[in-house]
C-alpha cells in the first residue's frame, strides 16, 4: 500500500492534498452545535447525486410518459419508493440544513472580512440549488409541477421588452410542454449539478485559505506557536472535527429516516397532493403555489401590487430579496463578528429578520384569504385581504435588516471581544 500510496504521489499530489485540507487543517476549538450543517449540506448533496442517478435509470423526460414513470419507479422497481421518497426528502432537507448554515453565518458574522469571497460563493451555491430544485420540480409531471412551472416561467413575461421573447427561450415553446419538459431535464441531472459541484470545490477551498471562523468570532491564526507555527487555539480537523460530524450524520439520518419511511409528504409540504395527479393543461388547480423553501419569496411577489398593470415590480422585490445577501459582507460596520459580543440592536433586527422570513414562508403556501378580510369601514385597509398586508409588512421589515444594517451595526453597543477564544 506504500508503495501504491508513493507511486500516486509522484503523479498526484494526494498526500499534500490530505494533509492541507484535512489532517493537517486547523480548525477553532470551539466549533458548536452550528457548525454541523456545512457537512450535512454537502453530504445531503452527495445522497441527491446518487438517487438522481438510480432514478434517472427507469425517469422518462416524455410529456407522455414522465409521470406514467414515476409511478412505475414508485410500484414496480426494487426499492424505487425508497429511492424516489429520499430524493424528494432529500431536496427538502437540503434547502432546511442550507438556510440553518446561513443563519450560522448571520449570528456569528462568517461573511466579514476576510471571509468575502466564501461567504459569496455560499449565496452562488445558493442560488444553483434554487435554480437546481425548480427545473427538478417539473420532471414528476404531476398537476403541481405543471402549474407551478406555468407561473414561475410566465414571471418572465413581465420583464419589459424581453420578457416575452424570453419566457418562451425558457419554455422552447409557447407554453410548458415535451421541449420544456426535456431541457429541465437536461439542466437538473446534467448542467447545474456540475455548477453546484464546481462551486462547492471553490466554497472550500476559499474557506480552508481563510481559515474558518468561530462562535467568538475570534481569528485563530493570530496566535500560533511560535516554533511550530500551528494556531493555538486550533485543533485537526481530522480526527476531531471528522469524528464530530459523525455523530451529526447520525442524529440526522435518524430524523430523515422518520421523515422516509413515516411521513414523506410531510403533510403537504414536501410532496403536494395535487402532484399525484397527472398534469393536465385543462384543469387548473384551486391554489398555486410553489414548495415550501421558495415561498418566503413568493408571498414577496404576491404582496407587491401590480403597478400599471405589470407585475414586474413584484418580480423585481422576489430577485432582489435573494440578491441582497450577496451585499451583506458591506453592509455590516459592527466592530466584533460574533452574536455573543454584540448588543441588542442587533440582535433584535436579526429575531425580527428570522421571523418575517418564517412567516413570509406560511403565508407562502396558503391563500391570500386564509386570514378573511379587513372590514370594509377600515380607511385604506378596507376590503383587503389581512394575509395580504401582514406580507406587505414583513416584506419591508425583511428588506429593512439588510439595509439598515451600517446604521444599527455601527451605533450598536458591543461587549469587548476576546483576544483568544473562550470555548
Amino acid at each position: 500500500m506504500e508503495k501504491i500510496l508513493n507511486w500516486i504521489d509522484d503523479r498526484f499530489p494526494l498526500t499534500a492534498l490530505w494533509k492541507s485540507q484535512v489532517s493537517e487543517y486547523y480548525a477553532p476549538k470551539n466549533f458548536n452545535f452550528w457548525y454541523y450543517f456545512g457537512s450535512l449540506a454537502l453530504m445531503v448533496l452527495v445522497m441527491q447525486i446518487v438517487t438522481g442517478i438510480f432514478l434517472t435509470m427507469n425517469y422518462k423526460p416524455d410529456a407522455a410518459k414522465a409521470f406514467e414513470s414515476v409511478e412505475y419507479i414508485m410500484r414496480d422497481v426494487s426499492w424505487g419508493w425508497l429511492i424516489r421518497y429520499m430524493h424528494s426528502t432529500g431536496a427538502s432537507m437540503f434547502f432546511v440544513v442550507v438556510y440553518l448554515h446561513m443563519f450560522r453565518g448571520l449570528m456569528y458574522g462568517s461573511y466579514r472580512k476576510p471571509r468575502e469571497l466564501t461567504w459569496i460563493l455560499g449565496c452562488m451555491i445558493y442560488l444553483a440549488l434554487m435554480g437546481e430544485a425548480f427545473f427538478g420540480y417539473l420532471l414528476p409531471w404531476g398537476q403541481m409541477s405543471f402549474w407551478g412551472a406555468q407561473v414561475i416561467v410566465n414571471l418572465f413575461a413581465a420583464i419589459p421588452v424581453i420578457g416575452e421573447d424570453l419566457s418562451v427561450w425558457i419554455r422552447g415553446d409557447y407554453t410548458i410542454s415535451d421541449i420544456t419538459l426535456n431541457r429541465f431535464f437536461a439542466f437538473h441531472v446534467i448542467a447545474l449539478p456540475l455548477v453546484l459541484l464546481g462551486l462547492v470545490a471553490a466554497h472550500l477551498i476559499a474557506l480552508h485559505e481563510t481559515g474558518s471562523n468561530n462562535p467568538d468570532g475570534v481569528e485563530i491564526k493570530n496566535h500560533k506557536d511560535p516554533k511550530t507555527g500551528i494556531p493555538l487555539d486550533g485543533i485537526p480537523f481530522h480526527p476531531y472535527y471528522t469524528v464530530k460530524d459523525i455523530m451529526g450524520v447520525v442524529v440526522f439520518l435518524a430524523i430523515f429516516s422518520m421523515i422516509v419511511f413515516f411521513v414523506p409528504e410531510m403533510g403537504g409540504y414536501f410532496l403536494e397532493a395535487n402532484n399525484f395527479i397527472p398534469a393536465d393543461p385543462l384543469k387548473t388547480p384551486a391554489h398555486i403555489a410553489p414548495v415550501w423553501y421558495f415561498t418566503p419569496f413568493y408571498a414577496m411577489l404576491r404582496a407587491v401590487p401590480s403597478y400599471f398593470g405589470t407585475q414586474v415590480w413584484g418580480v423585481l422585490v422576489m430577485g432582489a430579496a435573494v440578491m441582497i445577501f450577496f451585499a451583506l459582507p458591506w453592509l455590516d460596520r459592527g466592530k466584533v463578528r460574533s452574536i455573543r459580543y454584540r448588543g441588542n440592536l442587533y440582535k433584535g433586527w436579526l429575531a425580527a429578520f428570522v421571523v418575517s422570513f418564517l412567516v413570509l414562508g406560511y403565508l407562502g403556501v396558503v391563500p391570500v384569504t386564509v386570514w378573511g378580510q379587513f372590514a370594509e369601514g377600515m380607511p385604506l385597509l378596507g376590503g383587503a385581504d389581512k394575509a395580504t398586508v401582514v406580507s406587505r409588512v414583513l416584506t419591508v421589515v425583511y428588506f429593512l435588516f439588510f439595509l439598515l444594517m451600517p446604521w444599527y451595526t455601527a451605533r450598536d453597543k458591543t461587549k469587548p471581544e476576546p483576544q483568544r477564544v473562550t470555548g
